[in-house]
């Protein structure tokens, strides 16, 4: 007799990277269509999507071929990294309602700038600054939210894999 929870560990799994797709995604919609500009822990936050998917598709792609250890290490490897993620969002988030000082890349701080370089600056938002706010959550604080879940998503992936290998 199957078990319903045997096929959770590849459906939370690939769950977890639709919402990931769909979050970087949506950011880089967010800064090229919608005109918002990502400050320097935005695009810290990005990393985690641009190390932890990748990895997250190979394990997927070759979720039956790879040796089982090799596929803990893996998911253990972009469950850390979106902890990372989920890490970067919350402190970004707690920057931008004072609760702690940003980084100095977020303050203002900077190079010294002569007048000829005022021609090729662009545009630099503070750490500090909310650009959007839906139902009174920036984007940093849904990005910790969706990193959570993912989080969560691949912990279900894992512990769904634990529990059908010692059933069989």
């Amino acid at each position: 007799m199957t078990s319903l929870l045997e096929p959770l560990d590849k459906k939370s799994a690939a769950l977890a990277f639709v919402l990931g797709l769909a979050t970087i995604l949506g950011a880089w919609g967010s800064q090229v269509i919608g005109g918002l500009v990502p400050c320097e822990l935005c695009l810290e936050q990005r990393m985690a999507y641009y190390y932890g998917l990748p990895l997250l598709l190979v394990v997927l792609l070759a979720w039956n071929r790879l040796p089982l250890a090799v596929w803990y290490l893996a998911m253990a490897i972009v469950t850390a990294i979106f902890v990372w993620g989920t890490y970067m969002g919350a402190y970004h988030a707690g920057v931008e309602w004072g609760f702690w000082p940003g980084p100095t890349a977020c303050t203002g701080v900077g190079d010294i700038m002569d007048f000829n370089s005022l021609s090729d600056m662009k545009p630099v938002i503070g750490c500090d600054v909310v650009q959007f706010r839906l139902f009174g959550i920036s984007l940093a604080g849904y990005n910790a939210l969706i990193s959570l879940a993912i989080v969560a998503l691949l912990g279900t992936s894992i512990s769904a894999q634990m529990r059908g290998r010692n059933r069989a």
